[in-house]
């Protein structure tokens, strides 16, 4: 069966990937749409169409879609701590009206990209489990808020599928854990959280394609499905860090904070940036994303024939080279502001 596929955010970390896994497939019947705001940024092996634009514009939106019966939703913009407003206004109302869109263009199918750690540290195992807000992360309760609206509006003409995917690693990469956590590290002052025991859900990008694909062109799924989707072994935080400093020369932590008081510990410090001008040296989503997800591939490997290549070693390896060759400072909380659209990058929601 031959398919027409938008893929928003084509020049992000996500959709990047995608388009990467949808070349390497080579399907015939498969028509390939790249949504981005320029196209220069693609990546060179992409031969498809491409429909430049910006995602806040509705009348961008009836061109993207024009065609299309699959839509695989790869752009965001992001933001680790604060910024509610910009979220509403670059993420969360785009991707709804994106959403209505599709419905109206009667597309038949909706891949959305959400975090494992939407409803941690309780149900997340569960990627059904409705995400739990936090006060104190507007950009996840806006990730939240997304599913719950694709929840609500599924039906047999516009399926709706939400991808729970781990904490986003590999080349290309983007907003998220580690190149948060690798600058603070060389503080000494970032504390092991619970003894570093609980599991960090790494996934290379590689594989986040090769989940995003199949979840596009998987046989008749229910009206609104969702899974959890992470790499072929979740380490412990421990591991992970001990695998950076053996291999990066980063410093490991010096004491432990238990999850309770690692919170208020990082509240403290988003407290003090309103004294200090650099950002905070942990904040608690940060905490959030090292919390226990319990998130495993066992409903994707079931239903959609994802079965994860990429060690998360090869992939914190890769995006930690990629780092030290193209980071010259730490990399924001948030994505920088610009005057177009969120449609030309993929950023973190993990």
């Amino acid at each position: 069966m031959s398919h027409s596929i938008v893929v928003t955010g084509a020049t992000g970390f996500v959709g990047s990937h995608v388009l990467e896994e949808l070349n390497r497939i080579g399907h015939k019947e498969l028509h390939i749409i790249a949504a981005c705001r320029d196209r220069r940024k693609l990546i060179p092996e992409f031969k498809g169409e491409v429909r430049e634009g910006d995602l806040r514009d509705p009348d961008y939106m009836d061109r993207v879609l024009t065609g299309a019966d699959i839509v695989c939703h790869c752009a965001a913009w992001t933001s680790l701590w604060g910024k509610k407003r910009e979220s509403k206004e670059l993420y969360l109302d785009p991707s709804i009206t994106l959403i209505d869109k599709a419905m109206e263009w009667r597309v038949k199918r909706f891949i959305n990209i959400s975090t494992s750690s939407a409803a941690s540290p309780g149900p997340s195992d569960n990627a059904y489990a409705p995400g739990i807000n936090r006060r104190y992360w507007p950009h996840l309760n806006n990730v939240i808020a997304i599913e719950n609206y694709m929840q609500e509006n599924a039906h047999r003409n516009t399926s709706m599928v939400n991808l729970r995917l781990g904490l986003f690693a590999g080349k290309r990469y983007s907003l998220g854990v580690l190149p948060m956590l690798l600058p603070r590290l060389k503080t000494h002052l970032l504390p092991w959280v619970a003894a570093g025991k609980t599991g960090l859900p790494i996934i290379d990008g590689r594989d986040i394609g090769q989940a995003v694909v199949r979840a596009a062109i998987a046989p008749q799924l229910l009206p609104y499905a969702a899974f959890n989707i992470v790499g072929p072994e979740v380490p412990r935080v421990r591991e992970v860090i001990n695998y950076i400093a053996d291999n990066f020369d980063y410093p490991k932590p010096h004491f432990s904070l238990p999850f309770f008081a690692a919170y208020h510990f990082a509240w403290l410090m988003e407290k003090l940036d309103a004294v200090f001008p650099w950002q905070p040296l942990i904040t608690r989503s940060m905490v959030h994303l090292l919390e226990e997800t319990n998130a495993n591939n066992e409903q994707a490997r079931q239903l959609l024939g994802y079965i994860p290549e990429i060690h998360w070693k090869e992939a914190v390896h890769r995006q930690i080279t990629e780092m030290h060759k193209n980071q010259f400072s730490s990399m924001k909380m948030f994505k920088p502001i610009k005057s177009l659209s969120i449609s030309a990058e993929q950023n973190d929601t993990d």
